[in-house]
């Protein structure tokens, strides 16, 4: 271990500290404080739906930061409902959920192998993706159809298709969220979920995923803000030394990069703080802090300040800042290390919907439809993405209700002599829409149920189609089986 007395003023400690931030920013262009830190040492960004307004504009984006510095280029592109190049009008690439349900490993690999080449044409280096959550909890808010399913063996199989289909692009894959996410019922962007597995558990069930990434070489691994209390006490593991020094970096044997789930979410902010939280999970074993899109400029100077006090007081050794230098310097190295490809998107995408998408009963053909689609609020993780059939069922007439002030009356009625089809998205997780659903049926069994969530909750008797998610390649692959 170094022996250092922190000096505030001392510019080789504060690069340091800054080494370890991805940050954020709002957005089409860079501001100047972010090229500013990028010259002065920052690991670098994070983006967002709000920073991509398309490849061209991103590639320009990209191009920028990486004159000012060497920086780490992340964000979540996870295909299905999880998508930043394509926040604005869905994924053309279905999700874990809908690969898993076809268990192709080789069109699992080609699909992630296309996702990682559009990332590296338009600059971006590191993808918070895959999902490793073996998702056992249906009624699990954050994960669900982010997951490639419940069996622990076809989520490792998947994971590691999906790392190595990132990794031949060049794009370094961050395997999410150690130590699994897939067990809570609640979401870590508002308090700290519990996963209440014994260790023996954990290992049989959670970890298997891990390990087999981490056989199959994935360049970094993602955080959970989740407690385990075998493991980690009232601690989450982001800032859990159990979890991420002796457990991932001890027993599981992992060297690369660990970068944590977004700090600025409320399962950190709301007991640790920002920059204390930032703190503790640099001292815990993480080698680059995601902030998310929440902090400021000002904020990132009080992090690096609280970071340069920390080793001065003996709360972080320096000789963890220079660990996690070294192991991102390892990162920046290998980045850029494959030739990107020619993308499969508009071919591979939509190839997997259709493999994934699943009918029960009979699709007659539809006589001037009427589409119901009932309103599913969007979670923090995914955001406000469009989903739906919308654009792709120009033959029919689409309307969007709230489940809470449904006219079902007036449906039905508006519904008479024609075909209906009601769409609805994790409809097992809400009460209101199931009872929309259910009363509808009551009068209409004939209509025709889409579910573009997890297929947890299936009304008896109808015509039912499955997703396994609501990504533009999704709804596609359901309209050509409707028929329309």
């Amino acid at each position: 271990m170094s022996e250092f007395i922190a000096d505030p003023s001392d510019r080789g400690l504060r690069r340091l500290a800054a080494g370890t931030l991805l940050v954020a920013f709002r957005g089409t262009t860079a501001p100047e404080w972010v090229l500013r830190d990028l010259e002065n040492g920052l690991g670098g960004v994070t983006l967002f739906g709000f920073n991509v307004a398309d490849p061209a504009q991103l590639s320009g984006l990209t191009a920028r930061l990486r004159e000012a510095g060497e920086p780490v280029i992340s964000l979540d592109e996870e295909g299905g409902d999880v998508t930043r190049l394509d926040y604005h009008v869905g994924s053309p690439y279905p999700g874990n959920a809908a690969l898993g349900a076809v268990d192709d490993v080789e069109l699992t690999r080609r699909v992630y192998r296309s996702i990682g080449d559009d990332l590296a044409r338009c600059g971006v280096n590191l993808d918070m993706a895959p999902s490793a959550d073996v998702n056992t909890a249906d009624d699990n808010p954050v994960i669900g159809t982010r997951s490639f399913g419940p069996d622990t063996a076809l989520v490792a199989r998947h994971t590691v298709a999906a790392v190595h289909g990132l990794q031949a692009a060049g794009v370094a894959a961050c395997v999410k969220h150690f130590p699994g996410h897939g067990a809570t019922r609640q979401d870590s962007h508002l308090e700290i979920p519990l996963v209440d597995a014994s260790l023996e558990l954990l290992r049989e069930r959670e970890l298997v995923p891990f390990r087999a990434a981490i056989d199959a070489g994935t360049r970094s691994i993602m955080t959970a803000h989740v407690r385990v209390p075998a493991l980690t006490g009232t601690t989450p593991a982001t800032l859990s030394a159990a979890a991420l020094t002796v457990l991932l970096r001890g027993e599981l044997g992992y060297d690369g990069v660990i970068v944590s789930d977004a700090l600025d979410m409320k399962a950190v902010t709301d007991t640790y703080g920002l920059a204390g939280g930032s703190v503790l999970s640099l001292a815990a074993g993480t080698d680059l802090l995601c902030l998310g899109p929440l902090p400021t400029e000002d904020d990132v100077r009080r992090i690096i300040t609280e970071i340069v006090a920390a080793v001065g007081d003996g709360r972080l050794p320096l000789a963890r800042l220079e660990a996690a230098a070294e192991r991102v310097a390892r990162l920046r190295a290998w980045f850029g290390t494959s030739q990107t490809g020619q993308a499969e998107k508009n071919v591979i995408g939509l190839a997997a919907a259709r493999r994934a998408v699943s009918l029960t009963g009979s699709a007659s053909p539809l006589v001037d439809p009427l589409v119901v689609e009932v309103d599913t609020p969007p979670t923090i993780a995914v955001g406000d993405v469009p989903w739906g059939f919308a654009p792709l069922l120009p033959q029919a007439e689409v309307v969007r209700v709230k489940p809470e002030t449904a006219d079902v009356p007036g449906i039905l009625e508006r519904a008479t002599g024609r075909s209906l089809v009601v769409v609805v998205k994790d409809a097992h997780r809400y009460e209101a829409s199931k009872s929309v659903v259910s009363a509808l049926l009551a009068a209409r069994p004939d209509a025709t149920v889409v579910e573009m969530g997890l297929p947890i909750w299936r009304p008896e008797g109808v015509t039912y189609l499955a997703t396994y998610g609501a990504a533009r390649a999704n709804a596609q692959a359901a309209a050509e089986l409707l028929g329309v």
